[in-house]
Parts: C-alpha cells; sequence; structure tokens
C-alpha cells in the first residue's frame, strides 16, 4: 500500500460515521505477545448480492484445527460494526455461538467444519473508507490493515492464509463492470441483474481481499511474461477520463518487464486491473490482482497533471505491482512486521523510478522526503522502530519511519553486499518463504543466507528508533590523513540506552590541488567510534562523505565553509555535491537563526554561497534535472531541525533574507538561465522537465528578490503556458504575491479546471500552501467554499495538510493556525479517523518548538483528547504527542 503524500510547499519541499468510541486507552497490542491463530481456513467462498444502500454478504469458510498452534474449543472471529443475520455450521444449526464485543466466537467441536455467515451493509453511510464503501455511485473496498471485518465476521489478521472464490451479483444498468481478485472464471445474466464469479488460487491474506462494482470503462493492453504466459492488463475508469490513463498502462507495463529483469519476479494471474477511485484513504492498494488506487496516481496528461504527478503515477503504480511478490506471495506474519513488505517494496519503487528516470536525482528526492518527514518522526514523540514492539491502531504506523526508513535499511544491506549478492538474498527470500506469512527475521536471515554477511549486529536498525548522529573528523600529518568516526543513537520515548550500529559510509578524499579523488571506499563505522587511515596526501585532502547518502544518518563535520564550496563545485557524486550546497546554506541559516554571526560574517556567509550557486548555474556539464536539486534551498522543517529549539518566525524570516539575497547577487545569471530554459519546447524527456523545474526555481528567487518582476514573469509564464507544470508553477509564485495579477490568474485557473476534481486539488493546496501573509486567512475562506468538502481525503489534505506543510502560516505566533487544526481533527474524527489521526503530528512538534508557540501547540493537542469520544486512531496519536 502506498501511503497519502502530503502537498508540496511552495518551494516543492516536502467502521460507520458512528462508529466512534469513547476516548479510553485501548489495549496495547504487543509483539512478543504473538501466537498462531489456532484454526486454518484453507478455503472461503462469498457471494454478494450488490446495492449502493444494501449489500448481502454470505461467507462460507472452511475450517480445521491449525496442528502448529494450542489448540482452541472456540473460534473467533473478528467483526467491527458487524449485524448478524445468520450462522449455520456443516449446513445446520450453530447454536455455541456468542457476540464478544465486536467478535463473533464460535465453539467448534470437531476438526474440521463449514461456517455459514450472512451479514448486511449500508456501503453509503460508510464514511470511513474502510471496508465496502460507496463512491459516486460504485462499490469498492480497502481491507488494509483491519478493513475485511467490516465486510464479514473472519480471522483478520494477515497470517490467516485462504483461497478466495467470490460470485457477485447486482444490477447490470448500475454496475456493469463486476470487478475481484484473480481470475474471472464465469458470468451469467438473471434479468436486470448479472453476476461474475472470481477465483483466486494464491492463498492471500484477508487485507489483500478487493471488490469492484461500477459504470466503468477501461483501457486493455496486454503483457508476454518471461515464461510466456500472457496477460491481459486493464485500467479501469470513470467515462471522460480515459484519455488520461496512457501514462499508467506504460508504467505498468514498464514495471513488469522491470521486475523480472532486476528481481527475476514474474507475474502468475491472467489478469491485472488497476481502478481508480476518488474516494481514497491512501495512495493506492496491491490486493491481488485488483489494485484499487487513488484516481490521483493514475490519471495525467500533460494539460492537468505536472512533471511530479508523472512520476508519481509511474512510482506509485510500479510500488503496487512489485507488492506482488513482496507483500502478496510472501506476506506479513502479522503488522509488527509491516515494513518487510512496504520497507522492501519502497526501496524497489525507487529503484525502479532510478531505472526509468535520473538516478541521482531520484536519490535526492527520496533523501529529501526522509529528511522532510521521517527524521522529525525519529525526533519527536512518535518515534518509533521501523519494526514497533506495540500499538494500539495499527493504522497509526503506515509511518515513513515504516516506509521511507525502512528502504534505507534494506538499502544499507545493498550497499554493503553489493547489487548481485542482494539479488542472491532476495531470490532465497522469495524461494523459501513463498505462500508463508514471514517476518523480518525471515527477511534478514535470507539476505544473510545470500551474501554471506554476518547481520547479527545489524539486527539493531529494525530495533531501535531514532536517526543516528555521526561526527566526523579529519586529521592530516605527513602524507596520513585520518577520518575518525563517532557515532550516537538519541534517545526516544521508551528506548532511552541505544546500542551502536552498522552504519556504511561511502567516502572519498579528494585532492585540493587537482580536484580528483583515487576512488571511493566504504567504510563501516559499527563501535562507538573508529579511526580509518588513508595513505598519500602530501596536503589535507577534503572529505567527500556519506555518498550517496549510504546511510540515512545525520552527519556532524567540522568543515569549512571554502571546503563546502569546493564540494558543491567539484564532487563527482550528485548526491554529496547537493549536499555540500545544502550544508552552505543550513549552516548560514542556523547560525544566522541562533544569533551566531555579525554583519561581516553574515556578508562572508552569503558571498560563498552565491559563489557556490553561481558555479551550479554555469556548468554547462550539468543537466537541468540535476541543476534543479542543487538551486532548491534547504526547507524549514530541515533547518528547525538542527536546532534544539525552533523559532518558526525567525527561520522563515532568514530563509527568505538568503532567498532574496542570492535573487539580487545572481539576478543577472538566473535571467540568462530562465530565458534559455524557456526556449525548450515541452516534452516528457530529461530535458524538458529539467527546463520546467529550473525555470520555477528562477521565479521562487525572484519572487523574493524583485516581486513586482517576478509576479510579470509569472503571468507572463501562466498566459503561456501549454502545461500543467508551468502553469502550476507560475500560478505557485503568484500565490505568494501581493499583485494585481494574483486574483485573476488564480480565478482564471479554477474557472478553467472547474470540474476536474484533481486539478482542483491544486487550487486549494497552492492557496494553502502559499507564502502570501495573510494565507491563514485565505485557508480560512477556502473551507467555505462550495468545493470544499470533509468527505473527501484528497480535497482534505489538499486544503489542510498543505497548509499544515507551510510553516510561516500554520506557525503564527497567535496560535491560530494550531486552533484551526485542532479544529478539523474533531470535525473529522466521527466522520473519517483514519484520516483525521494523521493531522495530528504537525502539532506533535510541540517540544521542539520555542515556548511560546509550543504551549499553544500542546493546548490545542490537549483539547482534542478532552473531547468525549474519540477513535482509536486519533486517541493514541494525540495522547503519544502529549508525552
Amino acid at each position: 500500500m502506498d501511503i497519502a503524500r502530503t502537498p508540496a510547499t511552495p518551494d516543492g519541499n516536502p467502521v460507520m460515521a458512528d462508529a466512534a468510541i469513547e476516548p479510553k486507552a485501548p489495549p496495547v497490542i504487543r509483539r512478543e505477545d504473538y501466537t498462531p491463530f489456532p484454526w486454518l481456513i484453507p478455503a472461503t467462498r462469498m457471494e454478494f448480492e450488490l446495492g449502493l444502500e444494501k449489500t448481502r454478504i454470505t461467507t462460507t469458510l472452511n475450517v480445521e484445527r491449525n496442528p502448529d498452534a494450542a489448540a482452541s474449543p472456540t473460534i473467533r472471529l473478528n467483526g467491527d460494526g458487524l449485524a448478524l443475520v445468520s450462522l449455520a455450521c456443516d449446513g445446520g444449526s450453530c447454536d455455541g455461538h456468542m457476540i464478544d464485543g465486536d467478535d463473533l466466537v464460535v465453539t467448534l467441536p470437531g476438526d474440521r467444519h463449514v461456517l455459514t455467515i450472512v451479514t448486511e451493509l449500508d456501503p453509503s453511510d460508510n464514511s470511513q473508507l474502510m471496508g465496502l464503501y460507496a463512491s459516486n455511485g460504485m462499490l469498492c473496498t480497502q481491507c488494509e490493515a483491519e478493513g475485511f471485518r467490516r465486510i464479514t465476521f473472519f480471522p483478520d489478521r494477515p497470517d490467516v492464509l485462504s483461497t478466495y472464490t467470490v460470485r457477485m451479483r447486482g444490477p447490470r444498468a448500475q454496475f456493469p463492470v463486476l470487478l475481484c481478485n484473480g481470475n474471472r472464471v464465469a458470468t451469467g445474466e438473471d434479468g436486470n441483474s448479472h453476476w461474475a464469479e472470481w477465483h483466486d488460487p494464491w492463498p492471500k491474506p484477508s487485507y489483500l481481499f478487493a471488490l469492484v462494482a461500477g459504470d466503468l470503462v477501461a483501457r486493455t493492453d496486454h503483457f508476454t511474461t518471461m515464461g510466456g504466459r500472457e496477460v491481459e492488463l486493464n485500467v479501469y475508469v470513470r467515462e471522460g477520463d480515459l484519455d488520461r490513463t496512457e501514462h499508467a498502462m506504460e508504467s505498468l507495463k514498464r514495471s513488469m518487464q522491470w521486475d523480472e529483469e532486476v528481481f527475476g519476479r514474474e507475474y502468475d494471474l491472467d489478469l491485472f486491473n488497476i481502478v481508480a477511485v476518488s474516494d481514497f484513504n491512501m495512495g493506492a492498494m496491491e490486493n491481488k490482482g485488483l489494485n484499487v488506487f487513488n484516481t490521483k496516481y493514475v490519471l495525467a496528461d500533460p494539460e492537468t497533471a505536472t512533471d511530479g504527478d508523472y512520476d508519481g503515477v509511474e512510482g506509485v503504480i510500479g510500488h503496487e505491482y512489485f507488492h506482488n511478490w513482496s507483500g502478496n506471495r510472501v506476506t506479513c506474519r502479522d503488522w509488527f512486521q509491516l515494513s518487510l513488505k512496504e520497507g522492501f517494496t519502497v526501496l524497489r519503487d525507487q529503484l525502479f523510478s532510478a531505472d526509468m528516470g535520473s538516478e541521482p536525482v531520484k536519490r535526492i528526492e527520496d533523501v529529501r522526503v526522509l529528511r522532510g518527514v521521517q527524521f522529525p518522526e525519529d525526533s519527536g514523540p512518535l518515534a518509533h522502530p521501523i519494526r514497533p514492539d506495540s500499538y494500539r491502531e495499527i493504522s497509526n504506523f503506515y509511518t515513513s519511519t515504516v516506509y521511507n526508513k525502512g528502504a534505507e535499511v534494506i538499502r544499507m544491506m545493498r550497499t554493503m553486499a553489493g547489487a548481485e549478492r542482494f539479488r542472491r538474498g532476495t531470490d532465497l527470500y522469495f524461494d523459501r518463504h513463498d505462500g508463508e506469512a514471514a517476518t523480518c527475521e525471515d527477511f534478514v536471515a535470507a539476505i544473510e543466507a545470500g551474501t554471506g554477511l554476518d547481520l547479527t549486529q545489524f539486527r539493531l536498525w529494525y530495533a531501535q528508533a531514532g536517526t543516528p548522529k555521526v561526527a566526523v573528523t579529519l586529521a592530516h600529518e605527513g602524507d596520513t590523513a585520518r577520518v575518525k568516526l563517532t557515532q550516537t543513537v538519541p534517545a526516544t520515548p521508551g528506548q532511552g540506552d541505544k546500542h551502536p550500529m552498522p552504519i556504511p559510509l561511502k567516502l572519498a578524499l579528494f585532492d585540493r590541488a587537482s580536484g580528483t579523488h583515487s576512488g571511493e571506499q566504504l567504510v563501516v563505522l559499527d563501535k562507538d567510534s573508529a579511526e580509518f587511515t588513508f595513505d598519500g596526501f602530501a596536503q589535507r585532502p577534503i572529505l567527500s562523505i556519506n555518498r550517496t547518502f549510504s546511510a540515512p544518518v545525520s552527519i556532524d563535520r567540522d568543515v569549512s565553509r571554502e571546503d563546502l564550496v569546493f564540494l558543491a563545485a567539484k564532487d563527482d557524486d550528485p548526491f554529496a555535491r547537493y549536499e555540500a550546497m545544502q550544508e552552505l546554506m543550513t549552516g548560514h541559516l542556523v547560525a544566522a537563526v541562533s544569533g551566531e554571526m555579525d554583519d561581516g560574517e553574515r556578508e562572508a556567509a552569503r558571498t560563498d554561497i552565491a559563489q557556490a550557486m553561481r558555479a551550479v548555474i554555469e556548468d554547462d556539464q550539468l543537466d537541468d534535472l540535476m541543476r534543479g536539486e542543487l538551486m532548491v534551498m534547504p526547507g524549514q522543517t530541515y533547518v528547525a531541525e538542527q536546532l534544539l529549539v525552533a523559532d518558526p518566525g525567525r527561520i522563515h524570516a532568514e530563509r527568505e533574507a538568503l532567498k532574496a539575497d542570492l535573487g539580487t547577487r545572481l539576478a543577472a545569471q538566473f535571467e540568462a538561465l530562465y530565458e534559455r530554459t524557456g526556449k525548450v519546447p515541452f516534452s516528457l524527456d530529461a530535458q524538458g522537465k529539467g527546463a520546467r523545474k529550473v525555470k520555477t526555481l528562477v521565479l521562487a528567487y525572484a519572487a523574493a528578490s524583485d516581486p513586482a518582476k517576478a509576479a510579470e514573469l509569472a503571468a507572463h509564464q501562466y498566459d503561456g503556458a501549454d502545461n500543467m507544470t508551468d502553469r502550476q508553477g507560475a500560478l505557485m509564485v503568484l500565490a505568494g504575491l501581493d499583485s494585481a495579477a494574483r486574483t485573476g490568474k488564480l480565478l482564471d485557473f479554477y474557472n478553467r479546471y472547474a470540474g476536474n476534481a484533481l486539478v482542483i486539488d491544486k487550487w486549494f493546496a497552492l492557496q494553502a500552501s502559499s507564502l502570501h501573509p495573510h494565507a491563514i486567512e485565505h485557508v480560512k475562506a477556502l473551507r467555505e467554499h462550495p468545493d470544499f468538502t470533509l468527505k473527501n481525503p484528497n480535497r482534505v489534505r489538499s486544503l489542510y495538510m498543505a497548509f499544515a506543510a507551510n510553516p510561516q502560516a500554520f506557525h503564527g505566533a497567535d496560535g491560530e493556525g494550531y486552533r484551526m487544526l485542532a479544529d478539523l481533527i474533531l470535525e473529522l474524527d466521527p466522520i473519517n479517523a483514519q484520516t483525521a489521526a494523521r493531522f495530528v503530528p504537525p502539532l506533535g512538534r510541540w517540544q521542539r518548538i520555542e515556548e511560546g508557540r509550543a504551549k499553544l501547540m500542546r493546548e490545542a493537542l490537549e483539547r482534542i483528547a478532552k473531547a468525549p469520544k474519540l477513535s482509536r486512531d486519533t486517541y493514541e496519536q494525540v495522547t503519544r504527542s502529549l508525552g
């Protein structure tokens, strides 16, 4: 499953409605308490009589005792808000049963039985978007993590695997398309109704069940696997959206071919279906053979989708397809093992996207997400290991730590082993555990066996939370350079004392005179401190470290601005070059915010930064995609992470001042760059995408240094745009300015795309994330707009998540932003608890914010906590955030 992504900041930085419960502490689920389920369910048959307001489900379970589990005279079948219509055992009555809370508990005297369960639902009343629900006249499901129990009574846990046969029946006019997991084995008609029967031959857990019924059209294609299987591919959308599915289909075919070539994984059904749904809590879901997607990650054309949207579609489609093996064929034993499938699959989709585009740019993008979202998570009250030890609500552990840090941990194994040996390890993992519910330990053991690495100590990465900090010193004497590395793993909630972890660091030592190095080396820091010696340096070299971001750590090095300018201009590792630019700017901003520099030091630092930026602009060996990455300023959240206590107002002011200074100093260079890239015709290749990226960045610098000129350029770019990237980039700049063009262009954008929900989401997000001094008032007004609704997660995120990611607006000193977000959470929680809970973490950063704002943030959290009815999702997030 792909978690929904947070809207970008202006600089591109990264149950039923009445089912709420009293905010009593939900029970703690602990990993150490795992026991196998006492019953197996080899086969499940389901029959659906479909209707938007009434759907009846008849579920037949073949159950038998699990010889590998402790015997139990009863079977517990999970439910959530279900009404039991009838229950039969072996074709007769079933007197030995009871409802225990939401669950159905049945007494079973023998070793094998057949249970038949009938439930009825009202999908139209399911605003939580979990289980079976209605979305704009169609029916669809979302079952991960615990949504299947909202459809029927079942042991809704990932280690209970079953083969499914499903018959769906409904009005042909209302639901002309009937889809489920696996292969379609039969169809038929009955008056005004029709039916379809599906069979999935691969045992799967209930969270991978999926059903879709609606009035849909499909783009159809085919793929021939390396074993010769002909697979029919379909991308189902609503009428009118079909012409925006070509990129999705091509992304799917590229994913299938790449997974065969790079990981040796072949698809295993005769059909692969994708369905786009407008009401969806997440980004997408990998249900076996029937992937259900948020429309945001399916629909794309140049007029309505940005280059980032195109990349998102390709990456998410790849992610869900790759789950067919890393998640479906091998699934999780329990939800504590979530990173087993998600961390591994994120790595796979990152490698895929890197191969499809620019590898260094993709790496930088991934690290920026990690630093912007996961690093703050690791240093806050919600910190947890990639394999947590406990939870109250599993939905709250679909986090950047589990996904993105999980991917980095597996990437480190690949870095230490090399790509070829790592592939041997993954082959062994799939061979050993195909058709099983596995653990993170199973994965590490397979990599160990396949690569020959000893990963005993490395397992600490799965158990310890927090971002390790590595202090680096370089000493030089004679012709010898000594690099000393010292690691600390900071204390996190529930984990005070940490042990040193293996940290693989790629490094190179540059000769000052020649500007070259003799080769990159990999060192592994596996102690508190270690020293590494390098000979052959007549003068002190310049150290380039953590190249390619080989470890997800924070580097603390005493390096001069002169050396950073050198690395920003000459480092041959693109990530290390980007890192030097970021360090130059971040170091200046931290010192300025902390009051550690006088006017002379400020001027010297800005001169050095401008020199490095000029070298980037004028380097004709750089492509514009990479040039754009080197021009991006560090995000305000990342700068705040470098401070023990952050003042968001001061960080914003200093960041804007540096941006304005660079825009003024480099005005001529920026103008020439804008003129050159403006002549590049539209295309979706690297040249076209790079030109568009650079143009928007130039506008952002101009907006800080010369607002009137920026407004003029942006209005002209908006009017002449032949693609969404240029149009949105121009409007993003205008939205942050007090200019005559602002209102007119925003109105034009809305009128141009009225009725296109995904583009109107952009319209909301652009205003909520803008640098306009009255952004908070704009958010309040947009909350009352006729197109705003709390029932659609995309629309809620487009306004409020964009606002929460806008530091200068959200962190207003009067606390109005915090109160607004608390109001939203309280209003949204009874409607869609899962979405509401995801708005809590921005408030949970109070411990790292200056005292005045921290008090107001905590008050907002306390007000939420006192609400008489809170979902488990929101209750857990709020109580943990309060500490």
